[in-house]
């Protein structure tokens, strides 16, 4: 479990073929300072699970399913990612819980600068769009955001939903997602709160004696 509190910035030193996935190597000393063959870390928003470390670096498998439906497929040597260890017990959770499985990608649209901000307009896939509101919370590249503005659902711009998120300072300079541009793909996370009540819902409309 984390908490889309980012660390530190990483940057993927190495990848190799692992079976039908990748084996990541990646640079991160606050990280691998302390890791554990088989711990939790988070990377862009990914949970993936320490196979080996040194001073400086982690190593991590990731499965062909998770590089087909995440932003991790299209990381390169030297690509920077936000990095965040798994959440300890007692701790205080800073942003809101963030389990590391990405929900689905998104597309940065628009880039707008502030005096001391900045507004990122997101694409959202549309089954992702009933559970983005308004001054809710959502995980993108694993940072925990606050949403300032979603699309309405009848307001679609060329068959895509979208959400803002407006970034302090902090977020910019302590980030990946201070450099990004219109173009650049995200992982998305959604509040599990609201994937719970979706499903709730879903059954509570579904015909009595209906196929599971």
């Amino acid at each position: 479990m984390f908490t889309g509190i980012i660390e530190e910035i990483g940057e993927i030193a190495a990848i190799s073929a692992s079976g039908d996935g990748w084996r990541l190597t990646v640079h991160a000393p606050k990280a691998a300072a302390d890791a554990v063959h088989g711990e939790s870390i988070a990377v862009s928003g990914v949970c993936l699970t320490v196979v080996g470390s040194t001073e400086t670096t982690f190593d991590a498998d990731v499965m062909k399913q998770t590089l087909d439906v995440s932003a991790l497929g299209a990381v390169q040597v030297g690509t920077r990612v936000n990095i965040e260890k798994a959440m300890p017990v007692g701790a205080r959770l800073g942003g809101h819980i963030v389990q590391g499985h990405v929900d689905g990608v998104g597309t940065v649209l628009e880039v707008r600068p502030g005096a001391q901000w900045r507004v990122l307009r997101i694409s959202l896939p549309a089954e992702l769009a009933p559970l983005v509101v308004d001054k809710g919370s959502i995980s993108v590249a694993g940072t925990s955001l606050t949403v300032s503005a979603v699309s309405a659902p009848g307001a679609v711009v060329q068959d895509e939903h979208w959400f803002e998120v407006s970034l302090i300072p902090e977020t910019l300079d302590a980030t990946i997602l201070g450099t990004l541009e219109p173009g650049d793909i995200v992982n998305l996370e959604t509040d599990i709160l609201a994937r719970h009540v979706e499903r709730l819902l879903a059954f509570r409309s579904a015909p009595e004696g209906g196929s599971r």
